[in-house]
């Protein structure tokens, strides 16, 4: 099947909309800091499962329209993913400060409407944290949701700010410093989201089993496989992991 920039969705026409940032799962491609601790198929199948449960909590939202901004090469394997009732867009440029870019060009540019990107790998967060970042939203130009490692894992707007993710400092620990320096150059004003985490490393892992193990209906798709692979976890957190 030829790639296309778009897969095409009814719209919800809702003035909230839940950009989810992803990749197709393909090995070698997606979650690679942990493949140095778990197989790569298991790792491969391990985003897989947050993507699936990411999706089903961006569902899980009241009035929300729903899509996947990916690289072009990603569309038609993840609309296959999504299924009905998530448009999957393609970026311009590569890389991840260039999909947050497309994100709001392609969502909030001559709209009047609350635009979040959100990420992947985060879905075991709450859903009425979304919900409160788009309450933010509705009062402030941008809302943020900070991580714990100095990164974020949401951001919004209500319009497209070409140079808010210019720049180098995407995915490491200054990535959220500098995206509010170039807010406050823009001059916007910005509300936060509460701090979270995502699933980088190991350590992000550990505490993903841990929180699952006890109420594995945030994320059910994960959950399974965190039982499946449960003495993997169990060798990362003793300190012997590297299978």
């Amino acid at each position: 099947m030829e790639s296309s920039s778009e897969t095409v969705v009814p719209s919800r026409h809702s003035d909230r909309v839940l950009v989810i940032m992803a990749k197709a799962p393909r090995p070698g491609a997606v979650k690679t800091r942990l493949i140095p601790s778990l197989p790569l198929q298991a790792v491969t199948t391990f985003y897989r499962c947050l993507l699936g449960d990411t999706l089903a909590l961006a569902r899980s939202l009241g009035a929300v329209e729903i899509a996947i901004m990916c690289p072009d090469s990603d569309v038609n394997e993840l609309a296959r993913l999504a299924g009905d009732g998530a448009r999957v867009v393609a970026q311009k440029g590569e890389g991840l400060a260039a999909g947050l870019t497309s994100v709001f060009a392609h969502f909030a540019e001559g709209h009047q409407r609350r635009v979040i990107a959100f990420n992947s790998d985060s879905p075991h967060l709450p859903r009425s944290v979304l919900e409160e970042a788009f309450e933010t939203l509705a009062a402030h130009d941008a809302v943020v949701g900070p991580t714990y490692d100095g990164g974020y894992y949401l951001v919004g707007a209500k319009a497209s700010h070409p140079t808010l993710f210019a720049g180098d400092g995407m995915g490491t620990s200054s990535a959220l410093e500098r995206l509010l320096s170039r807010a406050r150059v823009l001059e916007l004003s910005v509300g936060f989201a509460d701090p979270f985490y995502d699933i980088d490393v190991a350590d992000d892992l550990i505490r993903l089993a841990a929180e699952l193990h006890g109420a594995p209906a945030r994320a059910p798709r994960t959950a399974v496989w965190l039982k499946q692979w449960g003495d993997a976890v169990t060798q990362l957190r003793m300190g012997t992991g590297n299978l």
